[in-house]
């Protein structure tokens, strides 16, 4: 009985995979079919007149869009949110976490109230703001108001994980002089590297899929990300040229692909201790 639920299970698990990658390997297959080229049946996925990886650079290299600039300015966006939100929520999760004031808690639970509201709810705010600074159509505008968007979520994140750390980390630190700032950043950090890692995971993710705010944050060509560049991309092609269609999606979800793979051993962990104790 044990051995058909475990098989039960596994073949479960399997056919879930098999569902999640298959939409991701016939976008990657049928990438590499010539342009211009019909959508490929199941027959033809995998034997295509020839394999036409040049798709690639012709659609980075696109004569009418400057597809390399997109890709440059979601590096720089990206990483500057990332860097941010690692910086700000981690110190903020310190205070709740390690350090004893008048009113933390009620403070706490106030900010996490903010987590009610809507990001989209915040849009029109956050744009009024960007347009009176100056800052529409420049790298400041794009980063800025990010961390508002998920600041609350990253505090939590980080903020129970540090409250699973031992006390006694901090007091020993303390015997040997060291101040707030020397205990976050020479004890905290080093043993927080799981939930460090599933912040930058989730901050990574939400800026490089982001569209929304790209769009109406910028209103020059030069200044798009990847992900609003290229649906001029897809607008010009429509939906009769669906290698290169295919090439463009590859090239957006790529990277985030990658960095979640790269970090999923301790995004893993991150997510199972940070619910640990509260």
């Amino acid at each position: 009985m044990k051995r058909l639920r475990a098989l039960a299970s596994y073949a479960l698990l399997a056919a879930l995979a098999v569902t999640t990658v298959a939409p991701l390997v016939w976008m990657l297959l049928t990438s590499l079919h010539p342009p211009l080229a019909p959508l490929p049946t199941l027959d033809r996925l995998l034997a295509p007149k020839e394999w036409a990886f040049r798709n690639y650079a012709y659609v980075l290299s696109f004569p009418e869009l400057p597809v390399a600039r997109f890709f440059a300015n979601s590096v720089v966006v990206t990483a500057a949110v990332v860097l941010s939100q690692l910086a700000v929520c981690s110190l903020a999760a310190y205070a709740f976490a390690r350090m004893t004031f008048r009113g933390r808690d009620l403070l706490f639970s106030v900010f996490l109230l903010t987590m009610m509201v809507p990001g989209v709810v915040l849009i029109v705010p956050l744009f009024l703001v960007v347009d009176r600074m100056g800052w529409l159509n420049t790298f400041a505008g794009l980063i800025f108001p990010y961390p508002y968007l998920s600041t609350a979520f990253g505090t939590f994140l980080l903020r129970q994980f540090f409250v699973s750390l031992p006390r006694s980390l901090d007091e020993a630190a303390r015997l040997d002089g060291a101040s707030d700032l020397q205990i976050y950043w020479h004890v905290i950090l080093p043993s927080a590297k799981p939930a460090l890692a599933t912040l930058a995971a989730f901050a990574f993710i939400w800026t490089w899929t982001d569209f929304y705010w790209p769009m109406l944050a910028t209103s020059t060509t030069d200044m798009r990300t990847l992900e609003v560049g290229l649906s001029v991309f897809k607008d010009a092609y429509g939906s009769t040229n669906w290698p290169l269609q295919m090439t463009a999606a590859v090239i957006v979800m790529a990277p985030a692909l990658l960095f979640f793979l790269a970090l999923q051993r301790y995004f893993v962990k991150g997510i199972v201790l940070s619910g640990v104790k509260g």
